[in-house]
């Protein structure tokens, strides 16, 4: 093989290596469940590489899955953090961004949470599988 075939081959092995590790809006494969719950036939889950919510920014997947484990389309989500009040504090709301990935029923979600303790993650969906929403107890560290 010619050295500039070597060189070009090479260069081109390396962009694609580049590529697929840039810019995927697909969950990672080291997704860790935070928590899930059922929602009439589908099940919703919050998950991020951690496994953990924690105070300040939080990267998550929010996934919905049927029966057998297989994405479901929700359409329209949302996801809010919310805390009641206690004492002088007032509630909170910690809504997160959701955007959606290559997969129909996987959504990326960012939030910021404003402090440690105990939150009401709150989860909202419209679309073709129907309207539901739900909540579900998490943890902040």
């Amino acid at each position: 093989m010619k050295p500039k075939s070597i060189f070009a081959l090479l260069t081109i092995s390396i962009a694609g290596l580049i590529a697929a590790s840039c810019g995927s809006t697909g969950p990672s494969l080291k997704e860790k469940v935070i928590k899930s719950t059922k929602s009439g036939d589908m099940t919703i889950t919050i998950s991020s590489r951690t496994g953990e919510l924690k105070k300040g920014e939080n990267d998550l997947m929010v996934a919905f899955t049927d029966a057998s484990g297989k994405p479901v389309e929700a359409g329209a989500a949302s996801l809010n953090f919310h805390m009641a009040a206690m004492g002088a504090m007032a509630e909170m709301n910690d809504r997160a961004t959701l955007t959606t990935t290559d997969t129909p029923g996987k959504y990326r979600a960012q939030v910021n949470i404003e402090m440690a303790g105990t939150w009401e993650a709150q989860v909202k969906y419209q679309g073709a599988h129907g309207t539901g929403q739900m909540s579900m107890t998490v943890q902040a560290k």
